[in-house]
């Protein structure tokens, strides 16, 4: 399989697989048992606390795709429950956790793992804070489905990041990617106040930024082989449950 047909094949099915873990009630409830309030506390306290103890707006400029004013609250509300170091490892543990409930026990996880590894080891993380931040977190060698949800979570990092850059270097702020690739509503739902529609060319910037995306994951996809590269696809559609094409 070539470098780019991988990386097409696989981006999706990583990703919407990490937003059914971000927005599951059994995700939440992790958080609600370890004193975090309902809300988005557990989940920026967690996801973004591999940054350490960062002003709200450092944070957003990190992470760029939510609305700041959904990240500052929850920021700001996960901060009295415990240090950033415990919330990491609550909500590394919840990643696991959702892992084992929703990945089957016939995919060949060591096998994923092993490739998935690879991946994360190769990546440039210069300008990617978020991913060089969870790439550093330790993966428990003694629970291989859960750890590969969390080197699905690490995956999708680097992409949103890499995504993050590709979008302001095509002439986009994230709140009009967000518009462009999700609609009003949904970018709404994510924390953006009355977010407008967007002018048609920035759905051609979009489209690029796409594209510039898979090119900043290349060099990662190039440390496979191409056999390695399909054995990849065909594990993270068994993975995910997406379709095999």
């Amino acid at each position: 399989m070539e470098i780019l047909d991988c990386i097409s094949a696989v981006a999706r099915p990583l990703h919407d697989f990490g937003d059914e873990f971000m927005s599951d009630d059994a995700t939440a409830a992790i958080g609600l048992r370890a004193g975090f309030a309902p809300g988005r506390g557990f989940y920026c306290r967690g996801r973004f606390g591999v940054l350490g103890e960062a002003p709200a707006s450092v944070v957003q400029a990190v992470q760029g795709f939510l609305g700041p004013e959904l990240v500052t609250a929850g920021w700001l509300a996960g901060g009295s429950v415990m240090p950033v170091e415990e919330a990491v490892a609550c909500y590394a543990q919840a990643v696991r956790t959702w892992g084992r409930a929703n990945i089957s026990a016939d995919v060949d996880v060591e096998h994923f793992n092993h490739l998935a590894q690879q991946l994360i080891d190769a990546a440039d993380a210069d300008a990617l804070p978020l991913f060089a931040g969870w790439r550093a977190q330790p993966i428990p060698g003694d629970d291989p489905v859960g750890a590969a949800m969390q080197r699905i979570h690490v995956l999708r990092e680097h992409r949103g990041a890499c995504h993050l850059v590709a979008v302001r270097l095509c002439g986009l702020s994230a709140r009009e990617a967000m518009v462009v690739n999700l609609g009003v509503e949904q970018a709404a739902h994510y924390g953006w106040r009355e977010p407008r529609p967007v002018a048609a060319a920035a759905m051609t910037r979009w489209q690029r930024a796409e594209r510039l995306t898979d090119e900043l994951q290349a060099p990662l996809y190039a440390v496979l082989t191409a056999r390695q590269r399909a054995e990849f696809a065909r594990h993270v559609d068994a993975l995910t449950g997406s379709p095999t094409s």
